[in-house]
């Protein structure tokens, strides 16, 4: 019941990739293309051992040179040059270098950053056809972007930054129908943002800084996946754009905004970061911006926000900096502003402020110009003129430029594709895998993990374990400590020396690489820590003596002692009260998945024998960080999304909904009290649970688990129905959302209460 996923979080894939891949054979032609490469490069120093006898597709992957094969195709190429400066222009004309690419038409990615490469982009791009990713950042591009690349309909991400591009952004992208990523950042782009951008539905990132754009935003309301919005230093304006509620980082700096902003930004609890300096805002300052609840950046500077300051005002205590300088403001910084921290800058010069009198402005400076300023009555309509172009200069970029390189980022591995089975498509999404060059930077950078990580505080801290330590849990890795095996290794069950259990994945490492090759996986691997995930604790390597490399991974957990969900339903005595219960925690940690990190992780293949219980029937869900084992791939140990699925741009746009479908099974089971074990059974009980619903309480009750049918209540259970069949859905768009689920499952619960 494997699904598609964009983001996924799964390490034990990556690995199983890493440990087993072997040496492809290429085509003549496409090593005579490697070799043409060679010869206009300098550099990186990489390409000088290139010779016919190269075997290209075992070449290590390093940051300069990145290349990947499938049976005998190239299917990525990663060249970066000098550092990332971009070299002065040499006679490196782009349509020679695209010349020698005109071969390898099995390319996906291609990531061309700080090669001095100048001229057009050659209309021969559009002969790429399998391209997903496209990076050609930092060289000497000119020219209007190429109509051409609306042909590549499988494209993903599209990188252009820092180049010499010229003309509108094309009104064509959105005829790309799963583009994640646009960045278009710092090049001499003018005229408005096309509304055509508004039919992205995949998108995530769209960054349009420093470039000589103008005019009003358009409604970005629709594109109810995006996270990253960068706009910086163009003269957008003057109306603050209308925007969905799931952004993670908001940039509007430097522009020509000068009404309010609106009050449900107050709202947006996943908001980390938000830059609205160099503007003209107007208007009060939302004093909920400092309590978002994952703010961690807030720049407000130089605008004409009004207002008074308190000081039992409260704020988000991971904010790193607050900007308010230059503004109209008056009152008392809060307390919790005041308070000394060295991860905290807190900037409020220039306002009216009874802080630091000798920094701020006389009080009735602020009165006066507050009356000056033309704010619009709430409901007034206004004409939203196009502004002219107006050249901008350009400045140094903040975080979005390392989120806008996440579809590059997640690439960079030894081995894109495994061999198509019957069950896996042979052109399964690239952007699952993560890579050992970028990913512990941008993890660091853009600050991912959001406020709801507390949830996890009470675990440990997560360490590196000695092999020591390891071998004396386990007696030795003792047989009587082992709890499982399978084809990738085996897991212990293991007693530190403080008394506390562990359990530990060991992998056995088939292909020889070094720690670091494993880091970024490690890394995100272990913000993944919530209340109701098992989640990781540590890792160990063992290394071989003579080259260092990893010959065994270990990997440990929280142990947890109980069965799974499935086996508390179906075995013993598990009361309606407790199932609810029980369905609320699944719930709230796929919540977490969505919405507590960023990017957020969907699709996460769930199943009901991957919720376990512990000793106080608290629920955690146990394969959020690695995925089955190869040999339960397939079986029927329990049923996910078996239902349509729709096109891949369904998937993309609804990839949250394929998580509440596995909810929707789990909560059917839940409901029964017995097992689905087919696919096929899924359809045919929904049918009949969906038809009780509209007859009597006896109908409903005859279908419930008989051990629960006499104590729910009967609105308890009607209600968990109503839900259950809404989540298992044909149509992902209908299907509810996790927070709508959340509050159906606690509004189940409080009905149960009430009887």
């Amino acid at each position: 019941m494997a699904k598609p996923v964009l983001y996924s979080f799964h390490l034990l894939l990556l690995l199983v990739f890493l440990a087993t891949h072997r040496s492809d054979q290429l085509q003549p032609s496409q090593t005579q293309s490697l070799l043409k490469i060679q010869r206009l490069l300098d550099y990186p120093l990489a390409l000088s051992s290139f010779s016919n006898k190269t075997d290209f597709c075992s070449i290590e992957p390093s940051p300069y040179l990145t290349l990947a094969c499938y049976e005998d195709n190239i299917t990525q190429l990663h060249i970066i040059g000098n550092d990332g400066v971009p070299p002065p222009p040499q006679n490196l004309l782009s349509d020679t270098f695209f010349a020698a690419l005109a071969s390898l038409s099995s390319l996906k990615v291609l990531s061309l950053v700080s090669l001095g490469i100048w001229g057009p982009l050659p209309r021969s791009i559009g002969s790429l056809s399998s391209l997903e990713i496209l990076n050609v950042s930092t060289n000497y591009f000119n020219g209007t972007i190429p109509v051409q690349l609306s042909s590549l309909k499988s494209l993903q991400t599209v990188i252009l930054d820092n180049n010499q591009f010229t003309g509108q952004v094309p009104g064509w992208l959105g005829s790309l129908p799963v583009l994640a990523v646009l960045s278009l950042k710092n090049n001499s782009l003018s005229g408005i943002m096309p509304n055509s951008v508004t039919t992205l539905q995949a998108l995530r990132v769209l960054a349009l800084s420093r470039n000589n754009l103008s005019g009003e935003v358009p409604d970005l309301s629709s594109l109810t996946n995006l996270q990253v919005l960068d706009l910086e230093d163009n003269s957008f304006g003057p109306h603050f754009p209308t925007l969905a509620p799931k952004l993670v980082s908001l940039v509007l700096r430097k522009n020509r905004f000068r009404f309010g902003i609106p009050a449900e930004l107050g709202s947006y609890y996943q908001l980390q970061k938000l830059d609205l300096s160099l503007n003209e805002f107007v208007g009060p300052f939302l004093p909920s911006l400092l309590s978002l609840p994952s703010i961690n950046y807030l720049d407000l500077s130089e605008n004409k926000f009004t207002g008074m300051l308190f000081q039992n005002m409260s704020c988000n205590d991971e904010l790193t900096l607050v900007n308010l300088s230059s503004n109209l403001l008056v009152g008392n910084l809060p307390t919790c502003l005041q308070l000394d921290s060295k991860s905290r800058v807190v900037l409020y010069a220039k306002n009216c402020l009874s802080n630091d009198k000798d920094q701020q402005h006389p009080s009735n400076l602020c009165h006066n110009e507050a009356l000056a300023v033309n704010i619009p009555l709430r409901g007034q309509k206004h004409s939203r003129p196009i502004a002219k172009a107006v050249l901008t200069s350009s400045t140094v970029g903040g975080m979005v430029g390392a989120i806008a390189v996440l579809g590059v980022g997640f690439l960079v591995i030894r081995r894109a594709y495994i061999k198509p089975s019957i069950k896996t498509p042979p052109t399964k999404s690239i952007t699952e895998r993560v890579s050992p060059v970028n990913t512990a930077k941008l993890l660091s950078d853009a600050r991912y993990i959001s406020e709801t990580m507390k949830l996890g505080a009470s675990l440990p801290a997560y360490r590196t374990y000695t092999l020591e330590e390891l071998k004396e849990a386990t007696n030795n890795f003792h047989a009587s400590s082992l709890i499982g095996e399978g084809s990738s290794g085996q897991e212990y069950k293991g007693i530190l020396s403080d008394g506390s259990l562990i359990a530990i994945r060991s992998l056995k490492m088939r292909k020889r690489h070094s720690p670091q090759t494993y880091m970024p996986q490690i890394e995100r691997m272990s913000k993944l820590r919530h209340c109701h995930l098992v989640s990781a604790l540590g890792h160990c390597f063992e290394c071989y003596q003579d080259d260092s490399s990893v010959s065994r991974l270990f990997i440990i957990f929280e142990f947890i002692p109980s069965g799974t969900l499935r086996d508390y339903i179906s075995g013993q005595k598990f009361t309606w009260t407790q199932r609810i219960a029980a369905a609320i925690g699944v719930v709230k940690g796929i919540q977490f998945l969505h919405t507590g990190i960023f990017p957020g992780l969907y699709s996460n293949n769930l199943r009901i024998t991957d919720v376990v219980l512990d000793q106080n029937l608290h629920v955690k869900i146990k394969s959020n960080n690695l995925p089955q084992l190869a040999e339960n791939r397939g079986t029927v140990s329990g049923v996910s999304s078996a239902g349509p699925k729709g096109s891949i741009q369904a998937r993309i746009q609804h990839e949250d909904k394929n998580d509440v479908y596995d909810i929707g099974v789990i909560l059917l089971e839940i409901i029964l009290g017995r097992s689905i074990m087919f696919h096929n059974e899924v359809g045919i009980i929904k049918d009949l649970v969906q038809a009780s619903i509209t007859t009597d309480d006896s109908s409903r009750r005859s279908i419930a688990d008989p051990t629960v049918q006499k104590e729910c209540s009967g609105e308890s259970l009607k209600t968990m129905m109503e839900i259950c069949v809404r989540c298992l859905s044909s149509i992902p768009s209908e299907r509810p959302s996790v927070e709508d689920v959340l509050w159906n499952l606690q509004f189940a619960a409080a009905q149960t209460n009430e009887d």
